[in-house]
């Protein structure tokens, strides 16, 4: 692999079930296991002319990690530019440069890059948290634009991804329990018909603190499957085979 140049703060980690290798820094942005799992949950077309976007992309985490599932194309779009060069550089480092592309923007005016009604398949890890007047927001601006709703929402990232998606195009986001209703919600109103759900819990006898949710753009209403929920850790603080496997191989 090409080894690109390191910013102040950055090093190299890799996901050992893929021989990916992405370039990261505690101080910007780490992908953590939500990205492992939307990129594992997603199911991409294989065929060479299709079109997948990653929104919200951070470093790149989930368009890379979904890349060995298909020939076709994946665009990442992220808002913040540290973090859109570091995507570029891991693409390059992973010599993808053929297949992936980077575009740093606004999700909202990704229409400028990417066609409406043109894409297959559209992910997102979003911000979880709404950007209320009390909330409690991480001082890092980078780590707080991540994880709190400050330049998009949940309605804008709903709307943007149907937009983006053919008649059929698949859809597939993760996000908090709690948040689950609203998605739908939003979901129903942006002709995006929830397919798959499979709730992820963080120990046994915990509750659940990640949703994935699976959806088709103009679907047919019905047909919604709760699928086997998935537990991260054992009660020894293990991960459980399904998570390791995705991890490790």
């Amino acid at each position: 692999m090409t080894k690109p140049t390191l910013r102040s703060g950055e090093r190299i980690d890799q996901l050992y079930s893929q021989d990916i290798q992405i370039i990261q820094s505690p101080e910007v942005f780490a992908f953590s296991l939500d990205a492992v799992l939307l990129a594992a949950f997603a199911k991409l077309p294989a065929r060479a002319n299709s079109q997948t976007v990653d929104l919200c992309a951070g470093n790149g985490a989930v368009g890379l990690f979904m890349s060995h599932q298909t020939r076709g194309q994946i665009a990442e779009v992220e808002l913040q530019p540290r973090l859109a060069d570091m995507a570029r550089r891991s693409v390059v480092l992973n010599h993808l440069e053929d297949q992936m592309t980077v575009y740093e923007g606004d999700l909202a005016d990704v229409t400028q890059w990417i066609p409406k009604d043109s894409v297959d398949v559209v992910t997102c890890n979003p911000p979880y948290f709404a950007d209320l007047p009390d909330s409690q927001k991480n001082p890092n601006q980078y780590l707080a634009i991540a994880r709190h709703e400050i330049t998009t929402d949940l309605a804008t990232v709903v709307a943007t991804t149907s937009g983006l998606l053919k008649m059929n195009g698949k859809a597939y986001f993760v996000h908090r329990p709690d948040r689950l209703l609203q998605l739908l919600t939003l979901m129903a109103q942006h002709r995006l018909a929830p397919k798959r759900i499979r709730l992820v819990y963080p120990k046994p006898r915990k509750e659940a603190n990640m949703v994935l949710v699976e959806a088709i753009k103009d679907g047919k209403p019905g047909g919604l499957r709760f699928l086997a929920p998935l537990t991260v850790y054992d009660d020894q603080g293990q991960y459980q085979p399904e998570v390791g496997r995705l991890l490790y191989g």
